[in-house]
């Protein structure tokens, strides 16, 4: 495999155009409607929320991909979420990919829909339909920026990312848009992400891939421990690329699976660098596990506490509060050999404190990036998660937010 190259925003992926403008949704003005279009019928997997309240369009899109062998269109507004509406809300759905369809001249059963923003209110979905010819003639091959603004809720900033690696001589490119800042937890949250490429891959080995990617990036981070009605990630795939189809688990199977991954952790970090108030951006790196599962169920454990998230905001190095987020997480640990340092200075070792230089550590606290290091002591195993701090700022948004 070729070295993956990475930008931070998108440029030409081959079959795919984009666009993102305003449909009257949002009071503010801003974009609230997006589109994807892929030139030629492309596979689709996705990956949906654990919750057990489920938006229609989550219903929508797992029945499609059940069903359905390829797709054309994917639709997303932004700015109501379209959850807890009853029948109505099912019959939304199909009206407005109806009407997409229509514009596209394509088959209905081609098109997939996401929407994210306030629960409980009906769709606005006249101002939908009456933008979709608008939304279509605004389609490009370098639409992308706009497209990623038009799914933005509390967000701050855009999300998008590209990778590009060769497989022979055959350029593969995946490209990807998200959104989410707040109500962030692993099994989805209140997020959305899209992924394109132009690789050659066989339907299940794509859903495979995918789970595999969205294991180690969106459902490794956190920004509050709350998980919605409406996340999903999907990512389709043209084979406009022209290589040789990827199959079972060899060596093409496993270059896509690492640049699939690579753009979904890209993507999902940008999400908690975004998280509502937040001002520092925490990685929190568990070793010494007994497996993979645990490394990352006890990150997350940390990552969750709200005890180690504010003594972040307020530049605590109170590791006490990291351990006992981590014994009470449920996995194998030696207490006696547990270890924790920040950002490479050792604060506990062997489960008893260690004497530090306070004048150091003041410093690294300071940092907008910091590594929080945990080893288990029981066996070899490791997993990274992402989260950032609590602030005062994240109670103050969503204490205002309103239905």
């Amino acid at each position: 495999m070729s070295k993956i190259t990475k930008q931070k925003k998108i440029g030409l992926v081959p079959g795919f155009k984009s666009a993102g403008i305003v449909s009257g949704i949002k009071a503010s003005g801003a974009k609230d409607l997006t589109l994807i279009v892929s030139d030629v019928p492309a596979i689709a997997a996705g990956v949906f929320t654990k919750n057990r309240v489920l938006a229609p369009s989550v219903i929508y899109n797992k029945r499609r991909l059940a069903k359905v062998e390829k797709f054309k269109a994917v639709i997303v507004n932004s700015g109501n979420a379209n959850a807890c509406t009853g029948p109505q809300g099912m019959e939304d759905c199909k009206t407005i990919c109806d009407s997409l369809a229509k514009e596209l001249a394509i088959n209905a059963n081609q098109t997939l829909i996401a929407s994210t923003g306030i629960i409980g209110v009906p769709l606005p979905t006249p101002k939908i339909t009456s933008a979709i010819p608008k939304l279509a003639n605004s389609l490009s091959d370098k639409g992308w920026n706009q497209a990623a603004q038009g799914i933005m809720t509390t967000d701050l900033v855009s999300k998008m990312a590209e990778v590009r690696y060769k497989e022979g001589k055959k350029e593969i490119v995946l490209a990807g848009i998200a959104k989410g800042s707040g109500m962030i937890h692993p099994n989805m949250a209140t997020m959305l992400g899209f992924a394109f490429t132009n690789a050659n891959i066989d339907k299940k080995v794509l859903k495979k891939a995918l789970q595999l990617a969205t294991d180690a990036s969106f459902n490794s981070i956190t920004v509050d421990g709350e998980c919605s009605t409406n996340d999903c990630v999907l990512v389709l795939a043209n084979g406009l690329a022209g290589n040789s189809k990827i199959n079972g688990n060899g060596a093409s199977y496993k270059n896509f699976v690492a640049a699939l991954t690579d753009l979904c952790q890209t993507l999902a970090q940008k999400i908690v660098r975004d998280g509502e108030g937040a001002t520092k951006f925490v990685t929190i790196a568990v070793t010494g596990s007994r497996s993979l599962k645990e490394a990352r169920k006890a990150g997350m454990r940390i990552a969750t506490s709200n005890l180690v998230k504010t003594a972040l905001f307020g530049e605590d190095p109170n590791w006490g509060r990291i351990v006992c987020a981590v014994g009470d997480s449920g996995v194998s640990l030696n207490p006696e050999k547990i270890s924790v340092a920040i950002e490479g200075q050792m604060l506990a070792q062997a489960g008893v404190p260690v004497q530090f230089p306070k004048k150091k550590v003041d410093r690294l606290m300071k940092k907008k990036e910091i590594q929080i290091d945990v080893d288990l002591g029981v066996g070899a195993e490791s997993a990274k998660v992402w989260t950032c701090d609590f602030s005062y700022d994240y109670v103050k948004i969503n204490a205002e937010y309103t239905t």
